[in-house]
């Protein structure tokens, strides 16, 4: 391979885990937006300890686990190979990942992908887990879950090679399942175990929308997760070739855009109104929706994809709302209920598209499913039963950034003085 198009596709790579990494940031914004003033501090606290223990986990042993070289005759299911990330022969030429990339590229972009799955439990969780509970939670679902799941499919595991008919294997372009839906999990487990937050469902047991003090983050965070998903979507083509990343970046963006307008236009339907968060919502729906077959859409199924997240986006947060489930940010809806959507369209649009594929594809959101699910249960009931999952009621009432951080986000800024 010629050198210069082994650095082109490499700059690529970095500039796509800068992207990646840049996600961290629009969704902290976009929590922060959507919870109330008194637990900002907490929640930038979590995102930030996501990206730096998340990384730290996936050079000790998360991205061995991940990718653990799966011989022929392998189950596929769990394997390791060993500890840190010391660069194999050859691993910095282009013999190393057909000349996409090389080695610490490999590493740095998956391990910003890793930490992801993390901070979508994150913002589902917001206003009443405990901060050391969620640590420890965090910990074991990035150092372990994750990677196992991932090796399934992007480390050559068993669903890489599930055939049925004329289908040849389980396709997640770049994690539709294996990083959205493996969050979402964790994130639907966690909600069911923690209980909703004072003064979401009435006496009624009809829920109340309790607003977020700043939509103008929430906005801005939505709108950094769309420029992020350039490189998560661009960056997992895996190397800067000219005509796949053109269309990956189209059919991210049609769908994003359709996703967004579907949803608000479902929701004026329904509730009579222009709401600014299913609009958001919608537009993450979307992204998360053409995830795991971004590479395999025209730019007409593009946006059907995304119109259908919209859609799927305002039933979604209904049916939350109607199981007396309390999701904050909407991240089971937009990251599970849409993860599962992605997934499943791959075998119903674009050029895998068949019934068999569709039977591959259900296979593999339901092994993420179970995997995901028994162990995010089996984490947090035992935090719940030896430590305590969730704040106590005055903490809760007075905000968790006096309680568990002793400082206030907006220490200066105090209403009606001039």
């Amino acid at each position: 391979m010629d050198a210069g198009l082994f650095t082109a596709n490499n700059v690529w790579m970095m500039i796509c885990t800068g992207l990646v990494f840049f996600m961290h940031l629009g969704f902290s914004f976009l929590e922060i937006g959507l919870t109330r003033q008194k637990n900002t501090v907490n929640i930038l606290f979590k995102n930030v300890f996501i990206i730096c223990v998340g990384l730290l986990l996936y050079y000790v042993g998360g991205f061995n686990l991940m990718y653990p070289g799966f011989e022929d005759g392998d189950m596929g299911f769990l394997k390791f190979a060993g500890f840190g990330i010391a660069a194999p022969e050859g691993g910095m030429t282009p013999d190393y990942a057909d000349g996409g990339y090389t080695w610490w590229t490999d590493f740095l972009f998956q391990g910003m992908f890793a930490a992801t799955a993390a901070t979508i439990v994150s913002g589902a969780v917001a206003e009443r887990i405990k901060l050391g509970g969620f640590m420890i939670f965090t910990i074991v679902y990035v150092g372990l879950v994750y990677p196992i799941v991932g090796s399934w499919q992007w480390g050559g595991g068993f669903l890489s090679s599930l055939s049925y008919g004329s289908a040849e294997g389980f396709y997640d372009f770049a994690g539709s399942t294996l990083v959205h839906s493996v969050g979402g999990w964790g994130a639907l487990i966690a909600i069911f175990l923690l209980g909703a937050r004072i003064g979401k469902f009435g006496e009624d047991g009809k829920p109340k929308a309790i607003p977020g003090h700043s939509l103008p983050f929430a906005a801005a965070g939505v709108l950094i997760l769309w420029l992020g998903w350039f490189g998560f979507n661009g960056g997992s083509v895996l190397s800067a070739d000219p005509e796949l990343t053109s269309l990956v970046l189209v059919t991210t963006s049609l769908a994003a855009a359709a996703g967004g307008v579907s949803a608000f236009l479902t929701s004026l339907l329904a509730y009579k109104n222009y709401d600014l968060t299913m609009f958001l919502n919608g537009i993450l729906g979307g992204l998360v929706g053409i995830t795991a077959g971004a590479d395999q859409m025209s730019p007409n199924e593009a946006v059907i994809i995304g119109l259908l997240a919209g859609i799927i986006i305002v039933a979604g947060v209904a049916l939350i709302d109607k199981l007396k489930l309390d999701d904050p940010v909407g991240a089971v809806a937009v990251h599970l209920i849409c993860g599962i959507w992605g997934t499943l369209a791959v075998g119903i649009f674009g050029s895998l598209a068949s019934f068999d594929q569709f039977l591959v594809q259900l296979a593999g959101v339901g092994a993420a499913a179970t995997f995901c699910s028994i162990t995010a249960f089996i984490i947090l009931f035992t935090i719940k039963k030896v430590s305590g999952l969730r704040v106590s009621e005055k903490e809760e009432l007075e905000g968790l950034d006096i309680h568990e951080h002793g400082m206030d986000a907006y220490a200066d800024f105090r209403m009606n003085q001039h």
